[in-house]
């Protein structure tokens, strides 16, 4: 139930994106505490202006039924502006973050809901 959709300007290889896809999926799943069977996560480019300036920057949308707080927020935010900075040289402060606890209700899969 965790989703991580990452939005990015960098020019990303098919090599970039399968390794990105597995280690972003690591993080949330270890960071939130949830099974990973749980977790998604989406990899799509966009157009982004970011301080009125182009260049390599990334939105990060992060949702989760529990497991977001403070502390975790916090450890989320650290450890994939990190990956990102590592994998495609997007500084860190051209990274947005977006944390969302979702209600169990408001959340669909397997043709019903988590509450």
């Amino acid at each position: 139930m965790p989703l991580l959709k990452l939005e990015t300007t960098a020019d990303l290889s098919d090599d970039n994106r399968k390794s990105l896809l597995p280690a972003l999926s690591k993080i949330v799943a270890e960071t939130i505490g949830k099974p990973e069977t749980y977790v998604m996560v989406s990899i799509n480019p966009a157009a982004i202006l970011m301080a009125g300036n182009p260049g390599d920057a990334a939105f990060v949308d992060i949702r989760s039924i529990g497991g977001l707080s403070t502390q975790v927020n916090q450890q989320l935010s650290k450890r994939i502006s990190t990956l990102l900075n590592q994998s495609l040289g997007i500084a860190p402060n051209r990274v947005y973050l977006n944390f969302s606890d979702v209600d169990a209700s408001n959340w669909g899969w397997n043709g019903s809901t988590f509450g």
